[in-house]
């Protein structure tokens, strides 16, 4: 690794060390604690613990850089900010399923350059650096390079989603369900690893009505680096519209004239 990044690439893999220990040893533990947040979704008591290492160690490693968290909020002001999901997915976290991932991110002057994507369960991380291409493996040096699909049609492409519950909630059912329709195959792998996947050619599109900063913001950059297109539902690139749509790039254009919101 040559980027100016490297640094931070190698700290951000560290913290997800700390982070697949944690989860690894809370994950269907007989005594875990589960609460319901404000938004009514679950926070566990392995949510709140890794977070809170994770600042702990970036209070020490970066002292001058910002953290926002889901759990926690933002804390620090400045140009570089580190952006956390401690557990993508409590929802299968808290039910046993292995399907969930810490994500951790870092933007420097609102740019995204910095992503890991950590699932333990899975014996699987995805990580990228800002012109350094994004990468899959179980560390550092057992990896391999991530590249999108070259799949040009609809009729061929495979599409990932989270929950058709959520396109009715957002009024968007009829469009989405055209979408599923033009499409070759569909299934609901959700959260974190239906972008992960496309980021390996796996899948071609992937997209959600609804999602946080801390959801996008380490899958837009490894999407991104692995030749792919990171966008919200009005076309704005990068993780900051509220909602998701990526794809291998050769389908987007298709996808959003179907399914993309111009408000």
């Amino acid at each position: 690794m040559s980027s100016s990044y490297t640094d931070d690439l190698r700290l951000a893999h560290l913290l997800a060390d700390d982070a697949d220990a944690l989860t690894m040893s809370r994950f269907r533990a007989t005594d875990l604690r589960v609460d319901t947040k404000e938004d009514e979704t679950p926070v566990s008591d392995a949510d709140t613990a890794v977070e809170e290492g994770v600042r702990r160690t970036l209070g020490r490693a970066r002292p001058r850089d910002a953290v926002e968290g889901e759990e926690q909020g933002r804390s620090g002001w400045g140009p570089r900010r580190w952006i956390l999901d401690p557990i993508d997915g409590t929802k299968n976290f808290v039910r046993g399923v292995p399907v969930w991932a810490t994500l951790l991110a870092l933007s420097v002057e609102d740019e995204i350059v910095v992503g890991i994507v950590s699932a333990p369960a899975l014996g699987r991380r995805w990580w990228a650096s800002k012109g350094e291409g994004a990468f899959a493996g179980k560390s550092l040096r057992l990896s391999q390079q991530c590249q999108v699909s070259t799949v040009t049609e609809l009729a061929d492409a495979f599409i990932s989603y989270s929950d058709l519950s959520e396109w009715k909630e957002h009024g968007r059912a009829r469009e989405f369900l055209q979408l599923l329709d033009e499409c070759g195959r569909s299934r609901a792998f959700g959260d974190f690893w239906s972008y992960v996947l496309l980021a390996e050619g796996t899948v071609d599109i992937a997209t959600e009505p609804e999602l946080d900063m801390h959801d996008m913001a380490a899958l837009s950059v490894i999407v991104t680096e692995a030749g792919g297109t990171f966008t919200s539902l009005n076309g704005e690139a990068g993780p900051y519209g509220g909602n998701a749509l990526a794809t291998n790039g050769r389908l987007h254009e298709d996808v959003l004239a179907l399914i993309g919101d111009p408000g």
